[in-house]
Formats: structure tokens, sequence, C-alpha cells
């Protein structure tokens, strides 16, 4: 098998080469003076097995339109089975139509990596994981939290208590705590607005225990650091955050910080500082 790096994910790729003795290539990747994007691969691929590994993290559309070149490219020379791994995959929360003339974001993206050349698709903690069924193409999710709870376990947590941002994390919460032997709870939000969510205190002890809140995505931070002031005031002892794409637009790493978070620990589906699990792994066991 041939791996192929997009410019959004080396390390990741490289790691999965590694434990797959696969051979690595980096695609040449370049911008036009008018934002186009020009990619290049000089690999032999025809009649190999390819894989390209390509968050689609921000800048997204740019990201994006790279992921969707470097498969048509993979197909235009003669690769014999295409795979896109797409372990951070942008619109993912854009899924349904809250207003009426709002497009399905999600489903557009589906559509356009399943015509791209593609023949399967990989993806880490996907928002929703029924929306996979907007793929035309076999489409797998892998979860991280496993991975996560068996980090959290180095970390000599006080008596831990595991946290889900909200409802819809309750399972990503079960994930973690059972690595951990701890408890879990989920918190329950309103959202106002798009910037503006309300989070309800849940009947839960966490007096003198480490708490550690787990999502999917950390974007902005504003619901975490919200729930963050509200475990404070409760006596929490520290407070983490764990999540599987650490997104953390503009300053909120900063922010978070700032609101007294202890660590914030993610994986590199989106490769930053915080990026201390790697989902490498996961990805090699499907590709095998």
């Amino acid at each position: 098998m041939i791996i192929i790096s997009g410019s959004a994910s080396p390390k990741l790729s490289a790691q999965v080469a590694s434990l797959l003795g696969a051979e690595l290539v980096s695609a040449e990747i370049r911008h036009f003076p008018d934002g186009e994007i020009y990619v290049r691969t000089d690999a032999e691929l025809r009649r190999k097995p390819v894989a390209v590994i390509q968050s689609t993290c921000p800048p997204q559309n740019d990201n994006l339109i790279e992921l969707l070149l470097l498969l048509d490219a993979a197909k235009d020379l003669g690769a014999k089975r295409i795979i896109a791994v797409v372990p951070y995959l942008a619109y993912s929360r854009q899924d349904k139509r809250f207003k009426p003339g709002e497009a399905i974001s999600l489903r557009t993206i589906s559509k356009l990596i399943s015509q791209s050349g593609a023949e399967e698709v990989i993806t880490v903690d996907i928002h929703q994981e029924e929306t996979l069924g907007n793929f035309t193409i076999p489409a797998f999710n892998q979860t991280a939290m496993p991975l996560i709870g068996r980090y959290l376990r180095g970390l000599d947590l006080k008596d831990p208590v595991i946290i889900g941002a909200d409802q819809g994390s309750i399972k990503r919460a079960t994930r973690v705590a059972l690595e951990l032997g701890a408890e879990h709870y989920f918190l329950e939000k309103r959202r106002i607005s798009p910037e503006n969510v309300v989070v309800y205190p849940k009947d839960m002890n966490v007096q003198g225990r480490d708490v550690v809140m787990v999502d999917d995505i950390v974007s902005t931070g504003g619901t975490i650091i919200g729930a963050a002031k509200m475990l404070q005031q409760q006596g929490a002892h520290d407070v983490y955050v764990a999540c599987a794409h650490p997104v953390l637009a503009g300053n909120a790493a900063q922010r978070l910080k700032d609101a007294g978070i202890k660590q914030i620990i993610a994986t590199d589906t989106i490769e930053k500082d915080v990026s201390v699990v790697s989902v490498a792994p996961l990805i090699a066991e499907l590709l095998k």
C-alpha cells in the first residue's frame, strides 16, 4: 500500500505508514498567486492500493479541495484501490436543515468525496455516526475515546469523574470512563444562538475530584468554559478537557487555560500542540 500524505496530516500519515510498513509519499502542494491549489505526486500508483490521508481542518475549504484533487489524481494515475482517510471531516455538524432554504452541507461534502475517486472512506469520531449514510461509498467511523481513556490512566487523576459536554456526548464519556473505571455523567445545555449556549448543572458530586469534560470537537470553547466555571463552583479539584478534534478556533486554547482548564487532551486528527493521543493505530488497523 502507498500512503499519500496531504498537507494537513503529515505526522499522522508518517505514523500510519510506519505501522503498516507502507511507502509514504508526500504530495507536492502549492498555491498559485490567485489562490488556486496545485497538487502533484510523482509516485508510481498504477495497480497499487492507495490511501490518501488528509484532515479537512481549518482552512477547511483549502484542505477539502486538496483532498479531492489528490483522490482524483490517484484515480487518474491508475491506482488499484483508493481509500480516503479523513480523520477530521469538516462540515459534519451541518448535517440537517434548521431553517428553510439552508444547505445540508455535510450531504454535499459527502457527495463530493464519494465521486472524487475514493472507493471507501475512513473517518474518526464523526459528529453523528448515522450521517455516514450520506456517502454513496462504504464509510467507516472509528472512535478515539478508548485511546483517550488510556492516556488519562497515566495522569494519576484524583477520584476522576468523566462528563460528556452534552447529552449527545454521553456515549463518548462512557467509552472514556470504561477505560478508567470511573463514574460518568453529561451536562445539559440549551443553545440560545450559534454563539450563546446555556449549561445546566446536574446533580453530581465533584467535590475535591478531578473532572474530565469529553466532546468530539472543541471549537470556540465557549460551552466548555461555562461548564468549567460551574464545576469549579461545585468544588472540583482540577478540570481537564478531552476531545478527538482540537479545532480551537482563534484564541480558544488560551481562553480555556485562562478559565482554569488544567490540560487540553486531544488527538492528532488535527495536528496541534495539544495532540497527545495518536489515532494512527485505529487507521492502520482498518487499512490492514
